[in-house]
């Protein structure tokens, strides 16, 4: 039987959709003098957040302090944006509202699931311009269509789409500029990570492991999309780290390692610090003997050209999922350059940043039992699913002692907080042969949905715990800290609470009608300090709390201020 298509013509532009009038869609070109030098100084205008962390060094500190511990009880909402999408790659279920709002000179710049992009009035909410990414919907996605956020610079907007684009906007329209593909969606790559702008770079990183992929680190010319440089994180046969991966198959070549997560850096040692995910298969060591690096490693890459000059490896031949792609917080004590990582195999690491010495680690949630970390770092694996078809129950589960989600450094306390989970869960080996683009986990896994438990945890450089807040549920979003000496923190039941940086007192606290799994972030508009939190439950939900797999979405932005005075 012979079919003739038809030409369906243009896909419409979805910025002819959002009701504006003619000029109304524009935005004024704040994001054109934003370049290395303004992020590299970004703290110095606290009353913007310029880059993913707020700052190179990835504190999600904010020095603004017009909302503070004593007035914060006065906090209300300012003003509501409804995305109003409902997820349609990868089925609507998976969807999650995870991006941090960058905003420069009352400007918001909000990045969604399914290719969107915003622009907003930081200070009304009023949407200037939508972009919408056209994704196939059928992408292979392991654990959410989910997107974390957008980067600025040189007037244009930079974040990549599930179907591994990076792409930059014009900041001022909304249209697009130029766009790369560096991910295979065939063999299950993809990209949900928030850009950095280092130099002239647009450094972006790779997800998909979870398929049995070779993870990247990449760098784009931000003018012209040019491919500078890429780092792979599983080293191929004959270099250095290779006789970690056995000698014959193909084991390194779908290895994993991803870097789903935005790096941090230092421009003084000119290094990226990046957290790496699980090798795969996650759970069926086997077929990969050895440390497989650099599977769950906190890597140092040199940001001219894109090599490697030290690793840490904090969990060697993970066989519980625990990837390392948690962020890297950059801060000084005692005269060193030190790193801060909590890593989802439930230690805290801190490293000497020049060199990946460690200098210390210590558990950061109470129960683990796959294993033990001795002070000086070996590694002793204890439980483990080894057995084909034998159930192992183990803490933590595959979500980690803490996830993606995010700690903060506040360098008035010099304390670090972090949203704890406390699951356990069970795996059970299960040998798969490898396919191309199907799902190469090596288990069936089932986390607890009963006994967990959560928190707000604030330690001290040396590993001390100094306070608790404590959770029912597990904290599974992001943390902000500001200069009024308070910790922004979301609960997967909705509640957006504010503690006391320095005894954890809870103090404020707004029910935002669904789960928070984000990055809130803090900017000034006009003199009125604002904070702003994206809410929508969802993504890998049966991976860390799956008693709330059918909780309600949401898909809102949320924005909050004290009280005008008149």
């Amino acid at each position: 039987m012979t079919v003739e298509y038809v030409d369906a013509g243009e896909a419409i532009d979805q910025g002819r959709l959002s009701g504006k009038v003619a000029g109304g869609e524009v935005a004024p070109p704040v994001v054109r003098d934003v370049g290395y030098e303004r992020i590299l100084n970004a703290r110095s205008e606290p009353q913007n957040w310029l880059t993913y962390y707020g700052a190179y060094n990835g504190q999600r500190y904010s020095p603004l302090d017009q909302i503070n511990t004593e007035n914060v009880k006065r906090l209300g909402p300012a003003w509501v944006f409804q995305a109003g999408t409902t997820g349609l790659i990868a089925g609507a279920s998976t969807y999650s509202f995870e991006a941090a709002p960058i905003v420069v000179d009352g400007v918001m710049f909000l990045a969604g699931w399914d290719g969107w992009v915003w622009a907003l009035d930081a200070k009304t909410g009023v949407e200037i311009w939508r972009y919408k990414h056209a994704v196939p919907f059928d992408v292979s996605l392991c654990c959410g269509n989910v997107n974390r956020g957008v980067a600025v610079a040189a007037g244009k907007v930079f974040f990549v789409t599930a179907n591994a684009h990076v792409l930059a906007l014009d900041a001022t329209t909304g249209k697009r500029v130029w766009d790369q593909t560096y991910g295979d969606v065939r063999a299950g790559e993809s990209a949900t990570v928030a850009p950095l702008i280092v130099k002239n770079k647009v450094i972006v990183g790779s997800s998909g492991g979870e398929f049995g992929v070779r993870g990247h680190l990449d760098a784009f010319d931000l003018e012209t999309g040019e491919h500078q440089w890429r780092c792979y994180t599983v080293p191929k046969p004959g270099e250095p780290g290779s006789d970690t991966w056995p000698a014959d198959g193909e084991a390194w070549a779908r290895g994993g390692a991803n870097c789903w997560i935005t790096s941090t850096f230092d421009p003084e040692t000119n290094l990226l610090y990046v957290g790496t995910g699980n090798p795969a298969p996650d759970f069926d060591g086997g077929v990969r003997e050895g440390d497989n690096l650099y599977t769950d490693s906190i890597i140092a890459v040199d940001v001219d050209s894109g090599q490697i000059r030290w690793h840490h490896q904090c969990t060697p031949h993970d066989v519980w999922d625990y990837d390392s792609i948690g962020e890297c917080i950059l801060f000084e004590s005692e005269g060193r350059k030190l790193l801060g990582h909590f890593d989802k195999n439930g230690y805290f690491f801190v490293l000497d940043r020049t060199d990946g010495a460690l200098v210390q680690v210590t558990p950061f949630v109470d129960r683990i039992t796959w294993g033990a970390i001795t002070r000086d770092g070996k590694v002793t694996a204890k439980v483990y699913p080894d057995e084909e078809g034998v159930p192992v129950h183990f803490y933590p589960g595959p979500a980690g002692a803490k996830e993606w989600t995010h700690a903060a450094y506040s360098p008035r306390t010099e304390l670090f907080y972090v949203p704890v989970q406390d699951v356990g869960a069970t795996a059970t080996r299960r040998r798969r042969e490898f396919k191309e683009s199907i799902p190469y986990w090596g288990a069936g896994v089932q986390v607890d949905i009963e006994d967990m438990t959560g928190s707000i945890s604030a330690f001290d450089a040396n590993g001390e715990e100094k306070w608790r807040w404590r959770n029912e549920l597990p904290m599974c979003a992001s943390v902000l800290v500001t200069g009024g000496d308070l910790v922004f923190a979301g609960e997967p039941s909705g509640e957006f609470n504010a503690l006391d940086a320095r005894t954890g007192e809870l103090l404020w606290q707004f029910q935002c009608g669904s789960g928070h799994h984000s990055n809130p972030t803090t900017y000034m508009v006009d003199g009125r300090q604002y904070v702003a939190v994206p809410v929508g439950w969802g993504a890998w939900s049966e991976g860390f709390l799956p008693g709330m797999l059918g909780a309600g979405h949401g898909s809102a932005l949320i924005v909050f201020a004290l009280p005008e005075t008149s």
